[in-house]
């Protein structure tokens, strides 16, 4: 034996015995132990489970009917307590493995005989948990005294050779068909029982119902004449509310319609007097002044060709002042250069007052017509409301356009004091 330590695995223990144990060996197990040779002796005992099968065949039981059972059994040599593994020691120390399977399985295979006599074979059939408990509590009283514990046993098999269980099992399957049978029988009738009164609730729970809706039908039906009824006169007092309320909103519409037509007729005519005033100015702008410019050049003209006589008179009656007739000759003309001053503005005034004043007047009043229609012709849109009498559409246009042009000669006669009318027929009579 080699000196040192000595270790097991959790499935087994050690057994040191020698010097220093003397009756007392000491128990390890899942561990380790230090020893010296030749002093201290080591043995090993198997802590694993081992699996026996429990075989009893034809033993007789209780009413000494024959039969066979095969139990499984799961046994080991208990390790967790040192008194039982002392006494699994003093038995099984030094016994192979077969040897203790073999002890353990005779030990559980008495018992389980033992077990078999006391109950029947109807008793051991049909409650095994019994059986079972009875064999693992005999088995484990017994063998605990080996130091081996029981950890689990059942039943596997149970069967005889005379055919009791399978007679046993015919009766019992015939007492069951006979069982189902009559418990069909009486599941059928009652089953039509619960059919016919099933039938009859049913037949009078609708019948109930039905007069249960009608009386429902009635009273919806009553309800609802009443409920459309009033309905009916707040839809008529709805619709009345409705056609007045839409009366009053078409008047108000129609009130507020002529009343944007007046305002858009005023601001029309707004519009139409401030493009008089503009044309008016543009009229002065474009016709008088230059008529007065005119008349200014034409009077300066005359000025000047007054003093070019006046000193022409002069000269000449310096020329002829010894003459004695100088003094007279100067006024005489003095007084033609003023008397044909003054022709030549009357001349002027004449001319230009009403033959070129009416010229240019004509020839600037398409372009005043067409600055007073420019502003319509650049119109999205025009929105006319009509009173109820004259014209209406393109021809009120037209016309209010032509009246605009028509009150030219008024207008210009207000201004100048020229009358368009008889200048033109004077001056178409002149041309003939």
């Amino acid at each position: 034996m080699p000196f040192g330590f000595v270790t097991c695995s959790p499935s087994e223990a050690l057994v040191i015995s020698g010097v220093g144990y003397d009756g007392t060996p000491k128990f390890v197990t899942g561990g380790r132990a230090f020893v010296w040779p030749f002093v201290h002796k080591v043995q090993r005992i198997n802590l694993n489970t081992f699996t026996l099968v429990v075989d009893s065949p034809r033993v007789y039981t209780k009413l000494g009917v024959a039969c066979s059972v095969v139990g499984i059994a799961q046994v080991k040599i208990e390790g967790s307590r040192e008194d039982l593994l002392k006494k699994a020691c003093q038995q099984f120390l030094g016994k192979s493995t077969g040897e203790i399977q073999r002890i353990a399985l005779e030990t559980l295979e008495g018992h389980q005989r033992a077990i078999m006599g006391t109950m029947t074979v109807e008793e051991i059939y049909r409650d095994r948990q019994t059986f079972n408990h009875h064999v693992f509590e005999v088995a484990t009283a017994d063998l605990v005294n080996l130091g081996i514990r029981v950890v689990s046993y059942t039943i596997k098999d149970i069967h005889d050779d005379e055919g009791y269980l399978n007679a046993l099992g015919m009766a019992r399957t015939a007492e069951v068909k006979r069982d189902a049978r009559i418990g069909e029988a009486i599941a059928k009738k009652e089953t039509t029982i619960k059919a016919a009164l099933a039938d009859e609730a049913r037949v009078t729970a609708k019948a109930q119902n039905d007069i249960e809706i009608a009386k429902a039908q009635r009273d919806f039906e009553l309800q609802k004449a009443t409920y459309d009824m009033e309905v009916q006169g707040q839809r008529a007092v709805a619709e009345l509310a409705y056609s007045l309320q839409a009366a009053k909103t078409h008047q108000l519409i129609k009130e507020q319609e002529m009343e944007i037509a007046v305002v858009e007729r005023t601001r029309r005519i707004e519009l139409q007097e401030q493009e008089i005033a503009r044309r008016q100015k543009e009229l002065e702008a474009t016709v008088l002044k230059p008529a007065e410019a005119e008349r200014y050049r034409v009077e300066r003209i005359a000025e000047a060709q007054k003093n070019r006589i006046m000193l022409e008179a002069e000269a000449e009656a310096e020329t002829i002042r010894l003459r004695g007739e100088a003094e007279a000759f100067a006024i005489q003309a003095k007084a033609k250069a003023e008397a044909e001053q003054m022709a030549q503005k009357a001349a002027a005034w004449k001319e230009y007052k009403e033959a070129a004043m009416v010229d240019m007047v004509l020839k600037t009043l398409p372009n005043v017509c067409a600055e007073v229609s420019r502003p319509l012709s650049q119109l999205q849109g025009i929105k006319m409301v009509s009173a109820g009498d004259g014209e209406i559409g393109v021809a009120k246009l037209v016309g209010e356009v032509v009246e605009i042009v028509t009150r030219m000669p008024h207008l210009i006669e207000t201004m100048t004091g020229v009358d368009m009318a008889k200048a033109v027929d004077h001056k178409s009579g002149s041309r003939k």
